[in-house]
């Protein structure tokens, strides 16, 4: 797995073990996302799909896409859309995927970087993998995370950012067992580069085999934790998890995961991604691209994208 990593995570600053008082989270519940297909046709797993909204706030959905070996001629992207009133965090561990956008924003991400869209009051996007990547196949897997935006910012103007992977915050356990990559928000005070409007924090975790990671994670946050590849628990209970699984988590100072002993060899480490952030707590109006307050305004966006206003294709 290409994502950022360092061959000894001795030398990574500690994320501190909890400490007395400290509560663990506990699990709500762990759903095993559907398989699907997104854009012109690549699989998806719908990673929180059976989740209450409410619990997923301030996130709308997140796709994992992949883990797929493309032949030659077979990677596939998205058509030109639009989208309005929510951000798109595109995270590649492995492979290419290019993006441009009608606001100028793009660039092209690989192996451990992320593109933060911010779709603000509008714009039109298309990922689409470089067309040296369709002639000779290969590897492709990452996330695709839609982060809601409150009421006061959903018209906000169109921004990208191009994070790349030597920019996250690296650390470790007290054992050096687990590396933690903070991609936006704070993880004991070690804050990743992703800026974001609504407080978050995005982590992708790799547990070593019988490796147990205790994450120190804001009190005012909910608590998501998705299964990459590999399998092991969650919670101080021990709750089993396994790819394409998502465990929600209740309120407390840190959460849990372990690894079990033995891997697949294919998948030798567990790899998750740890998401949370602060509930916007505000009516929500989702249909298709758009995520809204309210269906008038849902319906508006429909009439402004038809109109043009979000810009043309191709620019």
């Amino acid at each position: 797995m290409p994502a950022q990593t360092v061959d000894d995570l001795t030398v990574l600053d500690r994320v501190k073990a909890p400490g007395l008082g400290d509560q663990p989270r506990p699990v709500r519940s762990v759903t095993t996302a559907p398989r699907g297909y997104e854009g012109e046709g690549f699989p998806v797993r719908r990673a929180f799909a059976g989740v209450d909204l409410k619990e997923l706030d301030p996130f709308i959905m997140m796709d994992q896409m992949g883990e797929v070996e493309y032949a030659p001629g077979e990677p596939k992207g998205t058509p030109w859309h639009p989208h309005r009133g929510f951000e798109t965090v595109t995270y590649i561990i492995d492979g290419v995927f290019d993006h441009r956008d009608s606001h100028g924003g793009g660039g092209s991400i690989t192996n451990g970087d992320t593109q933060w869209m911010t779709a603000g009051s509008g714009l039109l996007h298309i990922e689409t993998p470089p067309e040296w990547l369709v002639e000779s196949g290969g590897l492709f897997h990452g996330i695709q995370l839609w982060v809601n935006l409150p009421r006061d910012a959903k018209m906000t103007t169109p921004k990208y950012q191009d994070i790349r992977s030597r920019e996250v915050a690296l650390l470790t356990t007290p054992d050096a067992g687990s590396l933690v990559r903070v991609i936006a928000g704070a993880v004991d005070g070690h804050e990743g580069p992703g800026a974001t409007h609504t407080p978050m924090t995005l982590v992708h975790a790799t547990v070593e085999p019988g490796a147990r990671l205790d994450l120190p994670w804001d009190v005012d946050f909910n608590a998501l934790v998705y299964v990459l590849n590999g399998h092991g628990t969650v919670g101080i209970d021990g709750r089993p998890i396994q790819t394409g699984q998502t465990a929600v988590l209740g309120a407390g100072d840190y959460l849990t995961v372990t690894a079990d002993g033995t891997q697949e060899s294919r998948s030798p480490r567990l790899d998750v991604v740890v998401v949370g952030g602060r509930p916007i707590r505000e009516p929500l109006a989702w249909a298709g691209p758009f995520v809204m307050n309210t269906m008038a305004e849902v319906l508006e966006a429909y009439q402004s994208y038809q109109r043009g206003d979000f810009g043309r294709a191709g620019l």
